[in-house]
């Protein structure tokens, strides 16, 4: 059966911002998969759902 809950917006819009008129990506690109791929954020690492790349946040002490 399905809800009467409406769909949430896309997140898409969320990793674009216009400034000056222009786009700007607002996350990072995957450096294997190329641009239009984003890195996801967590709290100790950056990574990739395509690929699995991942980056490793340095610890600040």
């Amino acid at each position: 059966m399905m809800s009467n809950d409406k769909k949430s917006a896309s997140a898409k819009r969320d990793y674009y911002s216009i400034k000056d008129g222009k786009l700007e990506r607002t996350r990072r690109s995957c450096p294997k998969c190329g641009p239009g791929v984003f890195l996801s954020e967590h709290k100790d690492r950056s990574s990739c759902g395509r690929c699995g790349y991942t980056e490793f946040k340095s610890k600040k002490e």
